[in-house]
């Protein structure tokens, strides 16, 4: 039962270090994808709830917030990370009830989020200046400095590892934040809400305003207070983020779309990048930006390729998040639409290999079959769309220059994996990819909370994870002082 892992509020936002009512008094529904039942309510947060969040977060940056030195925030994130820990169970529990991922992947979530605490935690105190030779008579130097008051949108396919990069980074910094989290997926970013509450965070240094993105997500990008912006979703819905904060000159990153390849070369290592090229289209069902849904096979070794990740597909499960399979549900009913509506345009493509629902699944499940098509045409609209399902295809070439001219032929650019046992053809490749992270003999580097992060083209501007995040986070300020 949801009820007997809550420590928290569900149906209220937090604002000012309190938990209160939205001002509107209006619920949403909360649904389990597993079973496609509903669970619960969040607030309906809008306009006005967003409103005194902002300003809840202006008057902490005047006050006890503000006031901190980068060591004393640095050391209330690390004890954020530590209760974090302490609640790893229940916050994958949660998160395999509200968003449907299995047990594993709740988990392994949940510690991303406490080593986003404890990387920026770590980091709050070493963001430096520089000093600037100048003309006699001058001491020159640059400042970091925050935004001020920062806005979040994060979506519902990983609500505890977003939030933690993009809250962790602005907090350490030293700005103010106002989250608002998807109304298909919230629970995690209230329980982050409470748990900074328990750690000491002064009022208003983080403000959770669940609610509808139309609502509440437009509110947040509208408001002349917020100095900021961080957005992950869509492509079409970045763009109107990024347009609605331009009105008040608020800078914007975006983490949108991708259509992310993994190009295998005939001598590299396939026992190693066999599980590699599979899982990383599968998990979290494929609901995930950077998923690997285009796989570049060397024409040489293509047949064999296919035929073993045809037969990884074979063995694929999926069933309830507290079953702890390998793929659990998508995230709803109208995702599973949208996703099985892409199919459609597969029709005239050779399947090589599905995975299977189980057969005690419950029936009200969003469940989806994985499924690999193998012989597509790089143009073929599968090739191209992001479909957001744990959906592959296979596509064979013949030179390194096809393949390269593969993986850069679509609008985006976030992540590529390159398999090659030949380091000049790896530099060459890293360099000629047009993608913000380029993986070799890997994919996702186990994470790589440390490894900044962003796309090109529709995949989005601006960098998160690692230390350049802090950057983002933070205006540069020169200050020239004659002294004489």
């Amino acid at each position: 039962m949801l009820s007997n892992l809550l420590w928290f509020d569900t149906d209220r936002c937090f604002i000012d270090g309190r938990w209160v009512a939205p001002l509107s008094g209006e619920k949403l529904p909360l649904e389990d994808p597993s079973r496609g039942q509903e669970i619960g309510v969040i607030a309906r947060g809008k306009a006005d709830d967003i409103a005194a969040a902002v300003a809840a977060a202006e008057r902490a940056l005047k006050g006890p917030w503000g006031k901190l030195t980068a060591t004393e925030r640095g050391r209330l994130m690390m004890r954020l990370s530590d209760l974090i820990r302490s609640r790893v169970e229940e916050l994958a529990q949660i998160e395999a009830i509200d968003v449907g991922k299995p047990l594993k992947q709740g988990r392994a979530d949940a510690l991303a989020m406490a080593r986003y605490m404890e990387f920026y935690g770590g980091a709050a105190d070493k963001v430096m200046g520089e000093t600037i030779p100048y003309l006699d008579g001058y001491t020159v130097y640059t400042l970091r400095e925050p935004h001020g008051v920062t806005g979040h949108i994060v979506p519902w396919n990983y609500p505890m590892q977003i939030a933690g990069r993009t809250v962790g980074g602005a907090l350490a910094m030293g700005n103010a934040c106002v989250l608002k989290p998807a109304e298909e997926a919230c629970l995690t970013s209230l329980a982050l809400a409470e748990l900074a509450r328990e750690a000491g965070f002064p009022a208003g240094a983080l403000n959770v305003v669940p609610g509808l993105g139309e609502e509440a997500g437009a509110a947040l990008t509208e408001n002349p207070g917020v100095r900021h912006v961080s957005f992950t979703g869509s492509v079409s819905v970045g763009a109107l983020v990024q347009a609605a904060a331009a009105r008040h000159v608020a800078p914007v990153t975006l983490e949108l779309g991708g259509k992310s390849p993994q190009i295998v070369f005939a001598d590299a290592d396939l026992e190693r990048a066999l599980p590699f090229l599979v899982n990383a289209g599968v998990q979290n069902a494929g609901q995930t930006c950077s998923a690997a849904s285009r796989i570049l096979i060397e024409r040489y070794i293509y047949d064999e390729v296919v035929g073993r990740m045809a037969a990884r597909y074979r063995a694929l499960r999926v069933g309830p998040a507290d079953a702890d399979l390998d793929v659990g549900p998508l995230i709803s009913a109208r995702q599973k639409e949208i996703v099985s509506g892409f199919l459609k345009e597969g029709s005239d493509l050779t399947t090589a290999a599905e995975g299977v629902i189980v057969s005690d699944a419950p029936k009200g499940g969003h469940y989806f079959a994985p499924t690999l098509f193998a012989d597509v045409r790089p143009e073929h609209p599968l090739a191209q769309s992001e479909i957001f399902g744990p959906v592959q295809v296979a596509i064979p070439f013949d030179s390194e220059e096809e393949a390269i001219a593969i993986a850069n032929g679509t609008d985006y650019g976030l992540v590529a994996g390159v398999w090659t046992a030949d380091g000049s053809r790896q530099m060459r490749l890293a360099k000629a990819i047009h993608s913000g992270q380029v993986f070799i003999n890997n994919y996702g580097a186990g994470g790589g909370v440390e490894l900044p992060f962003g796309g090109i083209g529709k995949s989005g501007h601006g960098r998160e994870k690692g230390f350049e995040a802090l950057y983002g986070f933070s205006v540069l300020k020169t200050v020239a002082a004659w002294h004489g």
